[in-house]
């Protein structure tokens, strides 16, 4: 079971306005000694009651998609100078609307955006698979993030072998010119099988290798396991099914195989770094009534029976830390209503150790071709219903270009009615808090503090003239996070600093007075 909940998670957003203050309260007088004067009344215990609006604990992220220059980078050949701008202004766009993760997607169909022994480089970079770009992004697209107080998952696909048709314009190290028996050729693409135990052992070792050269927070899984159905195509792993099948039918021998790839990933992540977090971002359906009474009211695919993905599996094994269903319906949409969706997979992980962040449709704003998503406020109220739900810790947003062209406005009325503060990321199990800032000072408008080992940031807060030890309890009081051990005070007042390890465990608060800004 999890412990350490956000307490804000439970609560609904439209909490009454008098409990914007807060509120105290307790048992109050002690008992009078038999042989003495009656002692005064103790001072009331302090209460305090967070406020629903200003969640102090949530994953606010944002995928960068590279495959096909999505989001970044925005061409093929730029520089990398360029490159490195076009990176630092993305991330400057997600610290602006108050977001803390990014999710980056490092490896489109089995190349690399990174220096890779096993995989070569990406199209995506320099147009030419194979092609040196004369610079490795991976450690500046890490520490760029946690310069800006962002989380960093490295978003892998981790079975589509080629965009192209033409093996012969891959590089000859390519894995999959190497390897062909580990093709299967669907539609005008290839993917690698995954019943296919090589198979499953080359994806492990890709990301074991990342996890272990590279400063990444998390290892992140998309929405494509077994192709999806179109195009009349048959995927054609008979061969593997008979040597490897042992009498199982055949979708439930293809789950198997998805979930023991799930398995070794998971295990070798953290077999590797403890603190990397390991999740995936299944198709928003797992099954729909009609196919199982434990499904959603929903008509649309589903993940289970089409692409073999079976979430269900994988929370239920533990063998994920976060699940990120992509829900890009609106409400009321009849096949995937978004109103039965969100409470469905809530449902799901209530009770285990895996936590629910939800995939959101930024791209499907203002689209005309379903009317809810032309009305600006369709996405916020997607956050307000989450907000119903105590197993709902955050939402992630496809895709970064969206960030910066605003669609409808979208993003001031997210940032005004749901991040008008920072957040930190959602309390970790276990582990130990960092030792709280020391030598705290103000001099004049200046917060400055020594820096903490095994700090990456720290949490600002100006403390109320009332509910001073009820301050942290949501984020009504947090106004920055900064990585840095300075503070420029905005207003003269009571402040508290506290240190932040790279996962948000809080130490204990240092606090000094700013008399004039």
């Amino acid at each position: 079971m999890r412990t350490g909940r956000p307490l804000l998670a439970a609560a609904a957003v439209a909490i009454a306005a008098t409990t914007a203050a807060y509120t105290f309260g307790g048992p109050g007088a002690q008992a009078a000694a038999p042989t003495t004067k009656a002692k005064p009344a103790a001072k009331p215990a302090e209460k305090c009651v967070a406020d629903a609006r200003y969640p102090k604990r949530q994953l606010r992220g944002v995928w960068i998609a590279t495959v096909k220059n999505i989001d970044w980078p925005s061409a093929t050949g730029l520089s990398p100078a360029k490159q490195r701008a076009e990176y630092v202004k993305i991330l400057d766009n997600a610290v602006r609307r108050n977001l803390n993760a990014v999710f980056v997607q490092v490896r489109p169909a089995s190349d690399a955006l990174y220096k890779s022994p096993y995989e070569p480089w990406s199209q995506y970079l320099t147009g030419t698979p194979g092609k040196d770009p004369g610079w490795d992004p991976l450690p500046f697209l890490t520490a760029e993030a946690h310069k800006r107080g962002l989380e960093f998952h490295a978003w892998f696909n981790p079975y589509r072998a080629a965009y192209d048709a033409n093996l012969r314009r891959l590089p000859a190290a390519h894995p999959a010119r190497q390897h062909p028996d580990w093709l299967v050729k669907y539609g005008e693409q290839y993917y690698y099988n995954p019943g296919l135990p090589q198979v499953r052992d080359h994806v492990v070792k890709v990301v074991t290798d990342v996890v272990k050269r590279y400063d990444v927070d998390g290892i992140h899984f998309d929405d494509y396991f077994y192709p999806y159905p179109g195009g009349g195509s048959t995927f054609n792993d008979r061969a593997a099914f008979r040597k490897y099948g042992d009498g199982a039918k055949l979708a439930d021998w293809r789950r198997a195989n998805v979930n023991t790839l799930v398995g070794q990933v998971h295990k070798a992540v953290h077999d590797t770094k403890k603190d990397v977090k390991f999740g995936i971002s299944p198709f928003g359906i797992w099954r729909n009534k009609a196919q199982d009474p434990t499904g959603s009211a929903t008509a649309g695919m589903s993940a289970y029976d089409s692409i073999y993905a079976d979430a269900r599996a994988w929370i239920k094994s533990g063998t994920v830390d976060y699940v990120m269903p992509q829900l890009y319906w609106p409400r009321g949409f009849k096949a995937a209503d978004y109103k039965v969706l969100a409470p469905w997979w809530a449902n799901e992980v209530k009770g285990t150790d895996v936590r629910l962040y939800i995939g959101q449709g930024l791209y499907r704003v203002g689209a005309t071709d379903v009317p809810t998503w032309t009305k600006p406020g369709e996405l916020p109220a997607h956050l307000t219903l989450n907000s119903k739900y105590a197993d709902i810790d955050g939402d992630v947003y496809f895709s970064a270009k969206q960030l910066a062209t605003n669609p409808l406005k979208v993003w001031d009325r997210l940032v005004k009615q749901h991040y008008s503060r920072p957040a930190l990321l959602p309390l970790p199990e276990g582990g130990a808090a960092p030792a709280k800032p020391a030598k705290l000072k103000a001099s004049g408008s200046a917060l400055t503090w020594t820096a903490v080992p095994g700090a990456r940031s720290y949490a600002v807060y100006k403390v109320p003239g009332s509910g001073k030890s009820c301050q942290a309890t949501d984020a009504r009081n947090l106004i920055a996070i900064v990585t840095g051990s300075s503070y420029t005070a905005q207003a003269p007042g009571t402040y508290q600093v506290t240190a932040l390890d790279a996962l948000t465990r809080e130490s204990k608060p240092a606090e000094a007075t700013v008399s004039a800004t």
